[in-house]
């Protein structure tokens, strides 16, 4: 299988693949595999949803807590949706990113 036109052989491995519009099946399992190597509990995240800080509710309902009622478990859970976030952003052109945000 031929490198979709643009693309080189030896591409950076510190930086997200690329996403320009195009080929985007080449990018998907590329980016895929990206994010696995560097973090798969990040991977996990993305195909699963974030992960939201929650309290129990006085009649025993969880209910998503407030951010001024974060403590260092929590933060530490948002920087984990934030970098996975980042993961996928760093790897769309200004195109792609404008379609999507």
């Amino acid at each position: 299988m031929s490198t979709p036109q643009g693309m080189r052989e030896g591409q950076f491995i510190i930086r997200p693949p690329y996403f320009n519009g195009q080929h985007y099946g080449w990018w998907k399992n590329r980016i895929e595999n990206y994010i696995q190597a560097e973090n798969y509990k990040l991977w996990m995240l993305i195909k699963n949803g974030p992960l939201i800080p929650t309290k129990v509710n006085k009649d025993g309902t969880k209910i998503h807590k407030k951010p001024e009622e974060f403590n260092s478990e929590d933060y530490k859970m948002m920087e984990k949706n934030a970098k996975a976030k980042k993961l996928l952003y760093f790897g769309l052109g200004p195109d792609e990113y404008t379609r999507i945000s």
